[in-house]
């Protein structure tokens, strides 16, 4: 280790001396623990310009005081604290108020914290539909690190440095603008930007299209971490509210045309929380009344491989004939979340600026996961990989609906997803989810309360429940578990009878 001291030399106090009394103060600290190996000798006095001798007789004076001990052929190690030795209480002084020094315009919605305890993953429950998420017993971990290895052998000297430009590895944006036809997306290379992760995609459109103060339409229930994007950028956020068949045309009209927003943000496949797909009439519809009101639109593009329909929708992206759309798409949902691998696709001059927010963000996306990413497609594995997955997530989604149309009492209701990992369940009249929970969990089942995906703080009787992230041979168990909780509900909610209704009962 490195110790870095300061030493008066004009100080009439021994070099030696200050050596000490440095050391011994970041032993009563605790900035140095018990049995943490002090610097050799040679090695401190180098680094402090002194005498080696200077510096032994230092710990000799440590070890004779024992703050230190010594071991022949070892070296000098902080000693345990005498026993009954309180380590004193540092000087008092005025904490710093870091809140008075944050951005004005950073609205960040809600601590970590309180987003942990949103989303009740962290409770570990025995069954959880709280994580919507890829199922890590899915991944091909040992494909992918056969192709990693070989990149490193291929392009490692190249790929370990700084990316040269920031649009992304160009085999990789040319494979995407190939893989993105197969959806009905057509764009060229130029027109795709390689970033970390969708998630980066809202914050790079939030800084190049939002002013404090703008309006942002978006879809309700939507999104979480798509509120909090726009909402740090200082957006006012407008819902419009979903349907059986996507966002209400009607309800969109009318934000478009009261508030001028400056984007309009919605998933039109695998729609988070709930799975529905925007029906083809809507999307015409929504497209054509942001054509008339010039207002862009920002498409989360769920991968269309995991659809479970029979005809797979067409993305908004590729319907759009006005040059509207902005496409966010990703490798999260279908390969592996850590990668942080995702993409743009937009205008060129759009590109251009969302390149520049980009490169004062991060400099660019790992060349190394790029390579990877590509050499895992152009070998068709990824094609390969999906066809099963699809299948077993497909399988957990069936299971679900079914395991749901057998328990669930009256008065429950729910989405019937056609692609993503997700529905949304309405509860009872008067039954908070929120309130629901620890009920649920008590019983070993845990969900996501749905009053995150909602804008305008309703949604209080819903709940998200994600099924690719539970074995199948779990999920009726869990079903059950989450109707018995709601019917503990009901009991306790169920009003005492009077004691002439007891009289009457008992008569």
């Amino acid at each position: 280790m490195a110790l870095s001291l300061q030493l008066d030399r004009a100080s009439p106090v021994p070099l030696a001396r200050q050596i000490q009394g440095q050391i011994e103060r970041l032993i009563r600290e605790g900035w140095l623990g018990p049995g943490v190996k002090l610097p050799a000798t040679r090695e401190l006095a180098q680094a402090l310009g002194v005498n080696r001798t200077t510096v032994a007789l230092a710990y000799e004076e440590l070890v004779a005081a024992g703050r230190a001990r010594a071991h022949v052929g070892q070296g000098t190690f902080v000693a345990a604290p005498p026993a009954g030795e309180a380590r004193p209480a540092p000087p008092a002084r005025v904490p710093l108020d870091w809140s008075r020094l944050f951005s004005r315009s950073a609205h960040i919605a809600g601590s970590g914290a309180e987003r942990r305890a949103a989303l009740p993953g962290g409770a570990r429950p025995l069954i959880s539909f709280a994580e919507g998420t890829p199922d890590s017993g899915l991944f091909p971990t040992d494909a992918f690190r056969r192709v990693l290895n070989q990149v490193v052998r291929a392009e490692g000297t190249a790929l370990l440095q700084y990316p040269p430009g920031g649009d992304g590895y160009p085999p990789l944006r040319a494979y995407l603008a190939t893989y993105l036809l197969r959806f009905g997306v057509e764009a060229r290379a130029d027109d795709i930007l390689v970033v970390n992760g969708s998630q980066q995609g809202f914050d790079l459109i939030a800084r190049t299209f939002v002013d404090p103060g703008d309006v942002v339409a978006m879809e309700q229930p939507t999104y979480p971490r798509a509120i909090d994007v726009f909402r740090a950028a200082g957006a006012q956020l407008v819902p419009v509210p979903w349907g059986r068949e996507g966002p209400s045309a009607e309800a969109l009209e009318q934000v478009l045309a009261r508030h001028r927003p400056k984007l309009f943000y919605c998933q039109p496949t695998a729609h988070n929380p709930t799975g529905v797909t925007m029906a083809p009439e809507v999307a015409r519809r929504v497209l054509d009344a942001a054509a008339r009101h010039h207002v862009p639109v920002v498409e989360d593009g769920f991968d269309g491989s995991l659809y479970y329909g029979d005809r797979r929708p067409l993305p908004l992206r590729a319907l759009d004939r006005d040059g509207l759309v902005l496409y966010i798409g990703t490798f999260s949902k279908v390969l592996f979340p850590g990668l942080r691998l995702g993409w743009l696709v937009a205008p060129p001059p759009v590109v251009e600026r969302l390149r520049a927010a980009k490169q004062l963000a991060d400099l660019g996306t790992s060349p190394l996961i790029q390579a990877a990413v590509h050499r895992f497609c152009e070998r068709r594995l990824l094609d390969r990989h999906v066809a099963r997955i699809a299948k077993e997530y497909d399988r957990r989604r069936t299971g679900l609906l079914e395991a749901l149309g057998q328990h669930m009492p009256e008065g429950v209701s729910w989405t019937e997803p056609r692609g993503g990992f997700s529905l949304l369940l309405t509860l009872p009249a008067g039954c908070d989810a929120a309130a629901l929970l620890p009920r649920a969990l008590r019983r070993g089942v845990g969900f996501t309360p749905g009053a995150r995906f909602f804008l305008d703080g309703s949604g209080e009787r819903t709940a998200r429940l994600s099924f690719s992230s539970v074995p199948a041979r779990r999920i009726d168990d869990g079903v059950r578990r989450l109707a018995e909780a709601i019917a503990d509900w009901r009991r306790s909610k169920s009003p005492r009878p009077t004691p002439e209704r007891v009289e009457a009962l008992v008569v």
